[in-house]
């Protein structure tokens, strides 16, 4: 039998601190009166243990105490018996621990089934690793500074309290399940933070441990860890490489990129598409472009999906022509294959463009609700579309210093064209630009006009989500057989200038295109004038 100690939870014991390297001391003598395997071996040094109850003397209760130090030292007479040294703890050995055929004299097994005493050995566990008898991977140090700056950064760029204290919940919970899993900072990606949304917690904090709720427990914890890693990137406590570098791997799409930007002058949204594009059938043409041979390069454009759209099919064309042109300016593939690519058919004339009437567009505009700041920030948006035919882009990329309110005018210098522009800002659009800016858009120090309405308040993600609050505005109208997306506005008042007496050139300037022959595609919706022009027809009676 193994002899009972007379033991006290509140004794005074040496704490161990890591830097005078005392620690290991302690951890030896676990192991020092006993031989392996010996059922009959003196009892293990019940020193760790001590220090652990020390540390929880003064936050816990009596009761809560005793089944601490029960679980720490039931823990610690396995190891002893199983002959697993305390540095080579994980959260392996606690499950093997959890799930022993528990033979330890004077513990119960029962103990065993109880999700609460299996967390109070991971919690000493955690207190272990702490004071260094258990060596962890630390190569983010104090990260206990960063969860304390992390909260101030929340609170400071103005996040409610109830959101504060749920990201900082999942902050500190993602850094134990890290730590817990043998993780580094440095190898978290997306599938790590994945499998952190997803785990069952047996992490060694004081949380609820209920059913994981779908979809909404997922999301909680995958937001809370992307938030904190984001910050961590931002303050250099994680290298971040740039977007570019995860997305082009090979030296040859790299290239490509330069190439687009210095002699194309192509946008980082457009490179970003075209390097999606180029991903899909690359491994088709094959890694030798001086191989390509005009079968191949046909395949590429006639043999793709039923399900593709004829506009997914000439982003094939346009882009492996800009892409054989590279290959072709380096001297990579010869120039003639260019011609190998087939056209797309491109019917510009074949259907009218879709438009709504006048009263239409102006009930969407009312649908924006104005006693909240989501309603005048949208309404703002919609009028700019409306009056002036911006493109989502031109209103996701306006920023403060491209208003001129002396001269009531608005200076475009990121339109599709890239070329400066300056529109006139009508009445009505201005006051609801200047009701937004004053009422309603959030105090932060964004060079955007337009940000979201929740913490953190940054400008948009991309011009998507300003199609996104016009498909809402029409939604709540309720109005069917309308176009969604944010051309609606512009195609409607290229045809209400057209009725309206405006001819084909005014409406070339206003929606500042560079060709007469993309503003032709609107005479076909000038009644008058196309009554005017009609010849009767030879042929008899209309069928």
């Amino acid at each position: 039998m193994i002899a009972r100690h007379n033991f006290s939870p509140f004794a005074t014991v040496p704490r161990f601190s890591p830097i005078e390297g005392t620690n290991m001391t302690a951890t030896n003598r676990l192991l020092s009166d006993r031989r392996c395997g010996d059922q009959n071996a003196s009892e293990p040094d019940y020193a760790l243990a001590s220090a652990f109850l020390e540390s929880r003397s003064a936050s816990c209760s009596r009761t809560a105490l005793a089944s601490d130090r029960s679980a720490a030292r039931h823990f610690l007479l396995w190891l002893g018996r199983r002959c697993v040294p305390v540095t080579s703890v994980d959260e392996a050995i606690v499950d093997r621990f959890a799930r022993h055929r528990c033979r330890c004299g004077r513990y119960s097994p029962h103990e065993l089934k109880n999700p609460a005493y299996v967390g109070r050995v991971r919690r000493f566990v955690r207190f272990l690793e702490d004071h260094g008898d258990v060596p962890v991977v630390a190569d983010v140090e104090h990260i206990d500074l960063h969860l304390t700056d992390f909260a101030r950064h929340l609170e400071a760029v103005g996040y409610s309290l109830v959101c504060q204290r749920g990201y900082c919940s999942e902050a500190e919970h993602f850094a134990a399940w890290l730590r817990l899993s043998r993780i580094r900072w440095l190898d978290v990606d997306d599938a790590v933070i994945e499998r952190f949304s997803r785990h069952d917690c047996r992490c060694p904090i004081c949380r609820k441990r209920g059913k994981l709720l779908e979809p909404t427990g997922p999301a909680h914890r995958r937001r809370g860890a992307l938030r904190f890693v984001d910050f961590l990137r931002q303050r250099g406590a994680i290298p971040s490489a740039a977007i570019m570098a995860q997305e082009v791997e090979e030296p040859r799409l790299s290239a490509f990129c330069v190439w687009l930007k210095r002699h194309r002058g192509t946008t980082d949204e457009t490179i970003r598409r075209y390097l999606q594009e180029v991903s899909r059938w690359a491994s088709a043409l094959g890694p030798d472009p001086a191989a390509f041979d005009a079968a191949t390069i046909r395949a590429v454009v006639l043999d793709q999906a039923p399900s593709r759209s004829r506009a997914s099919v000439r982003m094939t064309v346009t882009v492996l022509r800009a892409y054989l042109r590279f290959l072709s300016a380096q001297g990579e593939c010869r120039p003639e294959l260019i011609h190998a690519v087939p056209p797309a058919a491109l019917r510009r004339l074949a259907s009218l463009p879709r438009y709504a009437s006048p009263d239409t567009i102006e009930r969407i505009i009312d649908s924006c609700d104005l006693s909240t700041p989501v309603g005048v920030r949208d309404r703002a948006i919609l009028l700019l579309l409306a009056r002036l035919g911006l493109r989502a882009g031109d209103v996701w990329r306006l920023r403060l210093a491209d208003i001129d309110w002396a001269n009531a005018v608005l200076c475009l210098h990121h339109g599709k064209n890239r070329q400066p522009t300056r529109l006139p800002l009508p009445q009505d659009a201005g006051d609801a630009l200047l009701a937004y800016l004053t009422e309603a858009r959030p105090p932060a120090r964004e060079a955007h006009v337009f940000l979201r309405v929740q913490a953190p308040f940054r400008p948009f993600a991309s011009a998507s989500e300003i199609a996104g609050i016009v498909a809402r505005a029409v939604a709540r109208t309720g109005i069917e057989g309308v176009p969604t997306g944010s051309h609606l506005f512009r195609h409607s008042l290229a045809t209400a200038m057209l009725r309206g007496g405006a001819n084909l050139e005014s409406v070339g300037t206003i929606l500042r295109h560079r060709s007469p022959g993309t503003t032709a595609i609107y005479a076909k919706v000038d009644i008058s004038m196309l009554e005017a022009v009609a010849q009767p027809w030879l042929g008899g009676e209309a069928c």
